[in-house]
């Protein structure tokens, strides 16, 4: 622990005190294992935040990110490049969407996303009042406008005043969906799986009737995929198990498996009558070493089947993640989600379970204070599964 201890004494000099970190210095990782530097193992169940779904030390993907090195990191967007172009065409193979627009971060996905909308209906009408409708409990970002429609109030407070017009609306309550549209609202943003907020899933029903009233109404449907899309639920997308089709998407996290990158795409529709040159851009967006890391996740994804082994493993997370549900009906009140994005709800805070599980080389995370939310790397086995119950279970005991 000496080595450790002087490394995190000196981030609490160093750092911007914006965290609370785990008292643990991760130096490398193999497969679904990361090792301290004191070279202690742990079973990941994080996968940073829903990020390295192909696992740590692969092997394919260390190589193409390396070659890319050896040739060129940055161009800008004042320039093509070949990465870039082969990770927009292989995103919109899998995505059903037509146009691509490349970040570096899921808030700014989401940033471009609300500027998509808003240029959209000052398109049609000329006029900038337009509103937003999104979601209580949602979570998409940290910057100011990805900010402004998460919807958890404590995040915004002190930073008001917010980016205007926005509108909170429930989950799965369509009527109060309904009763914030205006013929002021141009998009409708939300979550397809609730991440942050406690593992939400929308229900199809929902969906579908959104669908049906942006249509209706000529409304842009968004979803937020950069936590629950990737392969995360069993689908590339979330929405793809309910056949709902957004007409804006953001993607991000496992989209780059490590390296910063984003997108938000959209149909070909809201491309021709949105962004136009000069609306939008980004200095690194869609840099050579994103397009190729993106184009290395998607030859993986397609090659290993990875979406049918997350249907089939994490069909049997969700079964040992019940029994113990059951097992400890005292404690744990409730269990959703679906694939590698599952929580488990207790009516306590659910702190010093993680912090006796990371003791024992467990690594989890909370969503809210009282969800352990469940975010493995895709590529864990049923093996994997049984050996963070037993640890699971030791600590909930």
């Amino acid at each position: 622990m000496g080595m450790m201890k002087t490394y995190i004494e000196e981030a609490e000099r160093s750092l911007l005190h914006t965290y609370n970190r785990y008292q643990v210095v991760f130096d490398h990782g193999d497969g679904v294992r990361l090792f301290d530097l004191d070279n202690k193992s742990y079973l990941d169940f994080v996968s940073g935040i829903g990020v390295f779904a192909l696992g740590y030390g692969n092997r394919e993907y260390n190589a193409a990110i390396k070659r890319q090195v050896d040739k060129i990191l940055h161009t800008s967007n004042y320039y093509y490049n070949v990465p870039a172009i082969e990770a927009a065409k292989a995103i919109k193979k899998v995505s059903g969407m037509d146009r691509v627009f490349f970040t570096n971060s899921g808030a700014e996905a989401v940033e471009g996303a609300i500027k998509t909308a808003r240029k959209y209906a000052y398109l049609k009408d000329g006029r900038t009042d337009h509103e937003i409708i999104a979601m209580e409990h949602s979570f998409h970002g940290r910057t100011f406008g990805a900010l402004s429609v998460t919807g958890t109030k404590k995040y915004r407070e002190a930073f008001e005043p917010m980016i205007g017009n926005i509108r909170f609306a429930a989950l799965n309550d369509i009527e109060s969906v309904k009763a914030n549209i205006s013929d002021k609202t141009c998009a409708i943003l939300f979550e397809t799986v609730q991440g942050e907020g406690g593992i939400h899933p929308a229900d199809a029903d929902f969906l579908k009737e959104i669908r049906q009233i942006c249509d209706e109404k000529d409304i842009l449907l968004m979803l937020d995929e950069i936590q629950c899309g990737m392969g995360r639920t069993g689908e590339y997308f979330a929405w793809q198990r309910y056949g709902v089709k957004p007409d804006v998407m953001t993607s991000a996290k496992a989209l780059g498996c490590g390296v910063p990158v984003g997108a938000f795409m959209m149909t070909e529709k809201v491309g021709e009558s949105s962004l136009k040159a000069g609306d939008h851009g980004t200095t690194y967006g869609g840099n050579p070493l994103g397009g190729a890391a993106i184009c290395e996740v998607l030859r993986q994804f397609e090659e290993r089947h990875i979406t049918d082994h997350v249907k089939e493993t994490g069909k049997y997370l969700y079964e040992v993640l019940e029994r113990i549900k059951n097992d400890h009906p005292e404690e744990i009140t409730d269990h959703r989600g679906v694939g590698m994005m599952q929580g488990l709800e207790f009516d306590h805070s659910v702190a010093d379970i993680i912090n006796k599980a990371l003791e024992k080389g467990l690594v989890l995370i909370n969503a809210g204070t009282n969800i352990i939310r469940f975010l493995p790397p895709l590529v864990i086995e049923k093996a994997d599964v049984d050996e963070m119950a037993d640890i699971l279970d030791e600590c909930i005991s």
